[in-house]
């Protein structure tokens, strides 16, 4: 089993940043691929970014390409997700996900693991 727990979300103004961490514990030897995702009021739940855990670039929605980016730690156990210039359309539950799927997709059906969520409330 795998557990992940996220922090760092809050309420910030248009135009202000946040830093999301997830970190996760557990069988962890096994995940291949970390993501982040959110679904905003009314909204179904969507990817925003994800990584190899392995390394690589970070792929991500087009709607936060250019103002988040996510990254990991060296030692592999905890993702970040650095969300900069803000826009109210950001205001979300944000997830932490883990899959162990070879193939790091933007399916959510991939991930076996989630965070309980952290909430995000951008202010226009």
């Amino acid at each position: 089993q795998v557990q992940l727990v996220e922090s760092g979300g809050g309420s910030v103004q248009a135009g202000g940043s946040l830093r999301l961490s997830c970190t996760a514990s557990g069988h962890i030897g096994a995940l291949e691929c970390l993501a982040w995702f959110r679904q905003g009021p009314g909204n179904e739940r969507e990817g925003v970014a994800r990584l190899y855990r392995s390394g690589g670039p970070g792929y991500y929605a087009n709607s936060v390409k250019g103002r988040f980016t996510i990254s990991q730690d060296n030692a592999k156990t905890t993702v970040y997700l650095q969300m900069d210039s803000l826009k109210p359309e950001d205001t979300a539950m944000y997830y932490c996900a883990a899959s162990t799927e070879i193939y790091c997709r933007d399916n959510e059906r991939d991930f076996r693991y989630w965070g309980q969520g952290t909430q995000v409330a951008v202010s226009p």
